[in-house]
């Protein structure tokens, strides 16, 4: 479609508008995307590397275990010497080692248990642990910060409620990613998703994370009720 302009005979055309087919464009009910981690700012480099757990409770457990073992071997050892005949268990114990053969059931499911008492034992003295703290850039030497998953979750959570058109946002932070949900009562889901891309990735670089997450995010509207 066209129309004249002046009188050197030029035309113009106008804009056509057509209307979109097809059920994703007519009906759309969630928009959807995944980024890579948010670019630190200038100046921002250094990666530490998680906090390592105390394990206090498997120390303690094993500790309890050891001292009840231990104490009960020493009682036997101290009854035996007072020429008191030994427990009955440790006897019945002895007996069974001598006369059982290597390939009985409960030589081999006590020998599994064993083993994965150690491999469990070796997890936990070669693994950091608190994976629930995502370690924070160090900007001074000798001090060093953490933050706690889900505050960091709230954080987001509430950036993103300040988006214009947010209803409700869910936030699940992981330690590579973080997956945000939300829920728009108004504006369009492409320009809210929009949105909330910038403002999160904003928000992670805020919090000064020594490996800032990836960000997914998605957006719905809740169907109509009848």
């Amino acid at each position: 479609m066209s129309e004249s302009q002046g009188s050197e005979g030029t035309t113009q055309r106008l804009p056509v508008m057509e209307k979109a087919t097809g059920p994703d464009t007519l009906d759309q009910s969630a928009s959807a995307a995944d980024y890579e981690p948010p670019p630190a700012a200038d100046g921002e480099g250094g990666k530490d590397g998680r906090f390592w757990s105390a394990r206090r409770i498997p120390a303690a457990i094993m500790a309890l275990l050891l001292f009840l073992v231990a104490g009960f071997f020493l009682y036997d050892i101290a009854s035996v010497r007072a020429d008191r005949p030994a427990m009955h268990w440790r006897r019945e114990l002895a007996d069974q080692l001598a006369e059982r053969p290597l390939d009985d059931i409960w030589v081999l499911v006590g020998a599994g248990v064993a083993a994965v008492l150690g491999l469990w034992l070796l997890v936990l003295a070669t693994t950091p642990g608190l994976r629930s703290v995502l370690p924070m850039r160090r900007t001074h030497p000798d001090v060093r910060a953490g933050l706690h998953r889900d505050l960091a979750a709230l954080v987001l959570r509430d950036r993103a409620m300040e988006v214009s058109g947010v209803q409700s946002v869910r936030v699940r932070m992981r330690r590579s990613r973080a997956d945000v949900r939300a829920v728009s009562h108004f504006r369009e889901l492409d320009d809210v998703r929009a949105d909330l891309d910038a403002t999160l990735a904003d928000a992670i670089r805020g919090l000064g994370l020594s490996r800032p997450p990836a960000l997914s995010v998605r957006v719905r509207r809740l169907g109509r009720k009848g």
